[in-house]
């Protein structure tokens, strides 16, 4: 949405060029201005610093030589006034769009960055800058933050509330005791979770439930299998994917290990989580629909005799949860299929260089967090060919052709490639979803506006304490 820019920025036919037009009356919480300068020293200041989200900046033209250290500006990036950016990519991206909104892309005051000094600036309250309606005024590190609205913020009314206090405790029963003592207004915000217990506990607990608040959290976990070797692979394997698929119970599955309901519920809507931009909708992955009865049948006609599946083993990374849906999962395909699968655990590191680099694994867990609302970032990654993270050799150069034009078009226009995309994926049987994280919080009844959407916290201008 429009924030510090006056509109949605112009885009030329082409796709490549984007201009911005800035509103004059944005500033930081010191009161310093914000022109297009702020924006061309923020943004090839992240992307020279090369951080882990620095590859958000690649679209821009230039990015290559900023990423090589071979210079300090994105190529791409200029203003023709004060108060208009204009950006060229080096390809149609409409994704892009979806990025600038991603906190490398904030902008910093480069004067007190330079005064403060840069690897110190954002350490101190006084010097911590930003263009947000609320500034920091404390910070004790590894305990607590407060922080105040910013007087007369160009973005309008910052609400309500005159001071936010956040306190960090490690210790969740600590977390507990102190909400229910009316210390703390809520738990949840920077998506922390509950124990297991205390959500189960407030869930089925009638005179606790409403301050229990459960939403989608933009992940999803599935089977992934190997498309180009093994049992798995290719048409011939289709049958056995499918099989395999819904002989699975994810109402038992969640029942299993999702604490009631509380930090999972049944993927039956496409592998991208529901929440998100591109989600299908309920039901609209029809092999998540448990057919014990033909799963066995269409199994026995693909394996007869059991040979394609001797010795066959669902390989996960070391993690409570990962054993638990693993547990679940082999106990269905003995009862469903009549099919004994193994649980073969793999350190953290190793699993995923073999699964990743090597398409090591017949079955295997794989699962994704959005890292932001668009669809591109799950295609790219896992699903066209040589996908980095996708762990199962797929390539259908039908789905390339659909998420690379997809990934060419505004985000608006996009949407209905990418769920297309999404549709062949559930035609070649290319996973077996299992469960759909979510994000809890718990909220007194005189808090409103407070809670969440599938990737972000509510802004604090939307809460409200009523009188209690």
């Amino acid at each position: 949405m429009p924030d510090i820019a006056t509109s949605f920025p112009a885009i030329s036919p082409d796709g490549l060029t984007y201009t911005f037009r800035l509103r004059h009356d944005a500033h930081f919480s010191n009161g310093d201005s914000i022109t297009a300068n702020d924006v061309l020293y923020s943004w090839n200041r992240a992307a020279a610093k090369q951080g882990e989200f620095a590859p958000l900046f690649s679209p821009i033209r230039g990015y290559e030589l900023v990423a090589q250290g071979r210079s300090k500006q994105l190529g791409g990036l200029t203003k023709t006034d004060d108060y208009t950016v204009v950006v060229t990519l080096s390809a149609a991206a409409g994704y892009w769009l979806t990025e600038v909104g991603l906190p490398p892309y904030w902008l910093v005051d480069q004067k007190i960055v330079s005064s403060a000094g840069d690897d110190v600036w954002f350490t101190q309250p006084g010097s911590l800058i930003g263009s947000g309606p609320f500034k920091l005024t404390a910070h004790a590190p590894g305990q607590s933050l407060d922080f105040a609205p910013v007087q007369h913020w160009y973005g309008g009314s910052t609400g309500a509330l005159k001071r936010i206090h956040v306190e960090i405790v490690p210790d969740a029963a600590t977390q507990l005791s102190r909400y229910e003592s009316g210390v703390f207004s809520l738990i949840g915000y920077g998506r922390q979770s509950l124990t297991p217990e205390t959500a189960a506990r407030y869930q089925t607990d009638a005179k606790l439930r409403d301050q229990l608040m459960v939403v989608p959290a933009g992940v999803t976990f599935w089977v992934g299998f190997n498309m180009a070797t093994g049992p798995f692979a290719g048409d011939t394997g289709k049958a056995g994917r499918h099989a395999f698929a819904t002989a699975i119970d994810r109402n038992a599955l969640v029942d299993a290990v999702c604490s009631a309901g509380t930090t999972c519920i049944t993927a039956t809507g496409g592998v991208l989580s529901k929440g998100l931009a591109g989600y299908l909708g309920d039901g609209a992955d029809l092999n998540a629909k448990f057919d014990p009865t033909a799963a066995r049948n269409e199994y026995k006609a693909w394996d007869p005799t059991g040979s394609k599946v001797k010795n066959l083993a669902y390989t996960y990374d070391t993690n409570p949860f990962n054993l638990a849906v693993c547990q679940n999962l082999v106990n269905q395909w003995q009862t469903n299929l009549g099919v004994k699968v193994g649980c073969n655990e793999i350190d953290r590191q190793t699993f995923f260089d073999q699964r990743n680099q090597r398409c090591a694994y017949t079955m295997f867990r794989q699962s994704w967090s959005a890292d932001y609302n668009n669809p591109q970032d799950w295609f790219d990654y896992l699903f066209v060919s040589h996908a980095p993270s996708g762990g199962a050799c797929y390539s259908n150069p039908n789905l390339d052709a659909l998420v690379a034009s997809a990934d060419s078009k505004p985000v608006g226009l996009a949407i209905s490639y990418y769920q297309a995309a999404g549709h062949v994926l559930i035609s070649d049987v290319v996973y077996a979803a299992q469960v759909y994280g979510v994000q809890q919080y718990l909220v007194h009844p005189y808090v409103t506006g407070a809670g969440g959407t599938a990737l972000y916290d509510l802004y604090w201008t939307q809460a409200r304490i009523l009188a209690h």
